[in-house]
């Protein structure tokens, strides 16, 4: 009998959500997916003490005019690496992402995303192989239409709205990253209701999105990310592609528990779903309405930019 990864796996493409190189091999995922957190854990690790000194050591051989340049080359290179060594791993997407304290910089997006690009290029590793993870926010978005434009494919992340969603696909976006668990998180912090598999307002958000997208034929893929529990993933079975943590993909590994895809294309043509307008007053007003998807927006870009700045502590203290 097969297991929930395997049934999974025949509905939607999994993908790893972690830095951890080890851990991917065990689940064949398509593709891999990283953030600052995921590298800054994977480094603190000391499991990958090998791949930081060699990026250490060959930062030295560079010119730099402070050490704080000095650093934020390390740190881009770390992600680089990591990267690098994750395409041997998968055979599709690695996505590495741009600077969190870029989030409301779009020409600065831009240049970042393609000296990535460039470094990658450099390694022997194709553009087609590397997706640019850029938040969601205006000016990301905006950054996203014109790298688009220039052929390098993005990956939308921080996504806690419909209204964003639509934006990135109305830029082109490749693909988007709707967070399910971080929404749930904030319902119940927030409300004073009982939340479980039927009403995970996590679930029910990416499900919107997703049935939009197929209604409209949007190309733009949706990969419903930041799950809290294996029954947000078998709710969310039929989204185009679901990035998961080696925790999660573990359990489903170990589950015989049959089901059936949640959600299609056909299901999506025949609801009955209201076109929506997305500029950058509507853009801006309806995410200050959002409670929920303006400040989780907002804590993802301090978060991801926190573990950032922890990264380049530990590199100061290996210099």
């Amino acid at each position: 009998m097969s297991t929930q990864l395997e049934i999974l796996k025949t509905y939607s493409s999994v993908v790893a959500d972690t830095g951890d190189i080890d851990s991917i091999q065990k689940f064949s995922p398509d593709d891999c997916t990283t953030n600052p957190s995921l590298i800054y854990k994977a480094v603190q690790s000391n499991k990958y003490s090998k791949l930081v000194n060699e990026v250490i050591t060959n930062s030295k051989s560079r010119k730099f005019n402070i050490l704080t340049e000095q650093i934020d080359y390390i740190s881009d290179q770390l992600a680089i690496a990591f990267g690098i060594e994750l395409t041997k791993i998968v055979p599709g997407y690695v996505s590495t992402e741009v600077d969190a304290d870029l989030s409301f910089d779009t020409s600065g997006t831009i240049e970042k995303a393609k000296q990535i690009i460039n470094s990658y290029e450099q390694s022997g590793v194709p553009k087609n192989r590397i997706l640019i993870k850029v938040a969601g926010t205006w000016e990301g978005i905006q950054a996203v239409k014109k790298l688009e434009a220039e052929g390098i494919s993005c990956n939308c992340t921080l996504i806690f709205s419909l209204t964003q969603a639509v934006a990135c696909a109305e830029a082109g976006a490749f693909l988007i990253s709707p967070f399910v668990g971080r929404i749930l998180d904030w319902f119940k912090s927030n409300t004073s209701h009982d939340y479980d598999s039927s009403n995970d307002p996590g679930v029910e958000s990416v499900a919107k999105i997703y049935n939009y997208f197929k209604k409209y034929n949007f190309n733009t893929i949706v990969m419903a990310a930041s799950f809290r529990n294996k029954d947000e993933i078998i709710n969310l079975a039929g989204c185009d592609k679901l990035t998961i943590s080696p925790a999660l993909l573990e359990e489903l590994s170990l589950s015989k528990d049959l089901f059936e895809p949640k959600l299609t294309k056909l299901q999506a043509d025949n609801l009955d779903i209201d076109r929506i307008n997305v500029n950058e007053s509507s853009f801006r007003w309806h995410l200050n309405e959002n409670q929920m998807a303006s400040f989780k927006l907002a804590e993802g870009i301090r978060l991801f930019n926190k573990d950032m700045l922890k990264l380049k502590d530990l590199i100061k203290s290996q210099l």
